[in-house]
């Protein structure tokens, strides 16, 4: 691997680990605010709104500047939504404001990785920074558990800088204090990013329109680039497959918590650590996966799908967290195993169709159109008075139902277009040994 890679993982890292963090501070700043429990499953969809509303335009701005310099100014916007949260902005709000950092940042993050990389290295760099981003998520809700928990927040609270009232008060606020920090360090190291060389496309100003009509001149670019990878073969497949799995793995952070509370009777700190263990299972699976999957065997791990919307059903079952334990590492397990090769083959089906950044976009534009619209019908389902369980019950119905249709629309297209499927299953393949 390129040196500048190392550079890329580590801006990477801090910057999910404060996220992560930053999702159980929000999640006990509700509960501290007697907020109902709807409102904590809100915080998943509130983060991917803008990942919705602006992927038309993120990915090109990701690919009109630098990586390095666009992945900074992400981090400066989250800085924002956190002092918004800690000066009395809604939570919800606030946490929407840090997702648009979020959605800036992802096509920079990933779509420097096919300009500095080959396609033979890309599930290699795919395994690695999957399994590092997993490793924050660990590390980054065990850190936000600790922040909000009594002795950490005693520490934190207890420093006083005279004539200045903070305004900062409670385990939540102090713990979202202390993660700008963490932001900060990672806009650091966005800093030391190389540039690649690789030419920057324009966002397609013209001087003599105004703002608005250059912005919204990107939206026939973007509806053409996300038809584009839907019309495409190994595209489609790809791309439905990682939009389910981010859909139902960026609402399972929430729904482990609220599962931990009803069925072990667990406070935010100690239920922060159960959805570490399911990143562990998903870091296995990843770098397992970056060492034994090729871009052309991707399609095969489509079941593993379906057996992880079953698995989500089983939860509601588990009362011993011995038993949970292990039940969680292999939920994680298999869907790091699942994403890991049909990221890479989605990345380089993007890439060749219409360039990184744009591709990225178009991608993260599904995958949170599918976090929002879960996230949304999860939340909802306790609004109107269903259970913690009855809604994981409903929720892992979805998951595992939506998965068999898609394994079917691949076994359609392998009889219907088998030769352009087993085409473009040879460039992939040879694309990877040279």
């Amino acid at each position: 691997m390129k040196r500048g890679f190392y550079t890329i993982m580590s801006a990477q890292f801090f910057s999910s680990l404060a996220d992560n963090a930053l999702f159980v501070a929000a999640v006990e700043l509700l509960r501290t605010e007697g907020a109902p429990e709807w409102q904590r499953a809100a915080l998943v969809p509130m983060f991917a709104l803008f990942y919705v509303v602006l992927a038309p335009f993120v990915g090109a701005f990701a690919d009109a500047l630098p990586k390095g310099k666009v992945m900074f100014i992400s981090n400066a916007i989250k800085v924002v939504g956190c002092l918004m949260m800690l000066f009395g902005s809604h939570p919800l709000m606030a946490y929407a404001v840090v997702g648009l950092g979020a959605a800036a940042y992802s096509p920079a993050k990933y779509g420097i990785l096919t300009e500095l990389l080959p396609a033979s290295q890309l599930v290699k760099a795919n395994g690695w920074i999957e399994g590092l981003t997993i490793a924050s998520i660990i590390l980054g809700v065990l850190f936000g558990g600790q922040l909000v928990g009594h002795h950490l927040s005693g520490m934190l609270l207890s420093f006083d800088f005279p004539m200045i009232d903070t305004g900062v008060d409670t385990p939540a606020e102090a713990a979202i204090a202390a993660l700008i920090a963490v932001y900060a360090l990672a806009a650091w190291f966005n800093t030391r990013i190389p540039h690649t060389g690789v030419e920057m496309r324009p966002l397609g100003s013209d001087p003599n329109r105004s703002a608005v009509a250059n912005a919204l001149g990107l939206l026939p670019d973007f509806w053409a680039c996300n038809s584009r990878l839907w019309r495409d073969k190994l595209g489609q497949i790809s791309l439905a497959t990682t939009t389910l799995f981010w859909g139902a793995g960026g609402n399972l952070k929430f729904i482990v918590l609220a599962w931990a509370a009803v069925a072990l009777g667990y406070n935010t700190t100690q239920a922060s650590a159960l959805t570490g263990v399911v990143a562990i299972g998903t870091a296995v699976g990843a770098v397992v996966a970056s060492m034994r999957m090729r871009l052309d065997m991707a399609t095969r791990v489509i079941p593993l799908g379906i057996a992880m919307g079953l698995l989500l059903i089983l939860m509601v079952f588990i009362r011993n967290i011995w038993v949970a334990i292990p039940f969680l590492i292999v939920l994680g397990g298999l869907g790091g195993y699942l994403v890991v090769p049909m990221n890479a083959l989605l990345q380089h089906r993007g890439h060749n169709l219409m360039g990184a950044g744009r591709s990225i976009a178009v991608q993260n534009f599904n995958e949170q159109a599918c976090i929002l619209g879960l996230g949304a019908f999860y939340s909802l389902s306790l609004k109107l008075g269903l259970s913690v369980f009855g809604a994981i019950v409903t929720f892992g119905l979805v998951v595992a139902g939506i998965m068999w249709v898609i394994r079917r629309w691949h076994q359609r297209n392998c009889v219907n277009y088998r030769e352009e499927v087993n085409h473009l299953l040879d460039i992939a393949r040879h694309d990877q040994h040279h």
